[in-house]
């Protein structure tokens, strides 16, 4: 699941992002309004943790621009304004999918995002093979001739976006871009360590290839 938290107080935003990732999410930052509706119009999250009181744009204009959008990210307001007349004003006028007042409790926080990206859409089931790799996005099942494979969310994100390049080379900035976030620095292991437990897990290193430093690709 990508988040996109908007939220102009540092020490908060990354204290909300730290918490996301542990709970295996992928979550960017937005410190303005203005920034939040540009990631969002550049990026498909599936859920916008959304301060109201945010410079440059307020909130409450980011989530009234968003909601123009086809298939606008799945919105949680996240403020101080907490008051019945707040909730009812944001969740209906706004537009919002669910509000949270500060101070909130982190666990409450984790079950809001997830019970939201649930509500996202979800593309239709489709079942990717190469050679004898097969993974069922929907179902977020692996296999390699016919044997399951259990694989944490970034190796099977990984794995889905090779099958998805059907044989062709996904460079590393997009691996990093696509399974990861922009917390990530381009520059660590995380990707090289992630292929090399997933060609053990697929039991022949030579399914997934380097590609002479343009990224990764899998071999039949």
């Amino acid at each position: 699941m990508r988040v996109l938290v908007a939220e102009d107080h540092r020490v908060l935003a990354r204290t909300v992002a730290t918490g996301l990732r542990r709970a295996v999410m992928a979550v960017d930052i937005a410190r303005t309004g203005v920034e939040a509706e540009q990631m969002c119009l550049l990026t498909a999250y599936d859920v916008l943790v959304l301060d109201r009181d945010l410079p440059e744009l307020s909130g409450d204009e980011v989530c009234r621009r968003l909601r123009e959008l086809q298939d606008p990210p799945r919105i949680l307001m996240l403020t101080a304004a907490g008051e019945l007349t707040d909730r009812i004003y944001g969740l209906t006028a706004l537009g919002a999918d669910d509000y949270l007042a500060k101070p909130f409790d982190f666990t409450e926080l984790v079950a809001r995002v997830r019970a939201l990206g649930r509500r996202a859409p979800k593309p239709p089931s489709t079942v990717l093979r190469f050679g004898a790799v097969t993974v069922d996005a929907t179902r977020h099942e692996a296999s390699v001739d016919g044997r399951p494979l259990v694989l944490t969310p970034k190796e099977f994100a990984v794995l889905h976006l090779l099958l998805s390049a059907d044989g062709a080379p996904v460079p590393h900035d997009t691996l990093v871009r696509t399974v990861w976030d922009e917390h990530l620095d381009p520059r660590t292991s995380a990707v090289r360590a992630t292929v090399s437990r997933l060609r053990g897990k697929l039991g022949d290193p030579g399914l997934i290839l380097a590609d002479r430093g343009e990224g990764y690709r899998l071999c039949d």
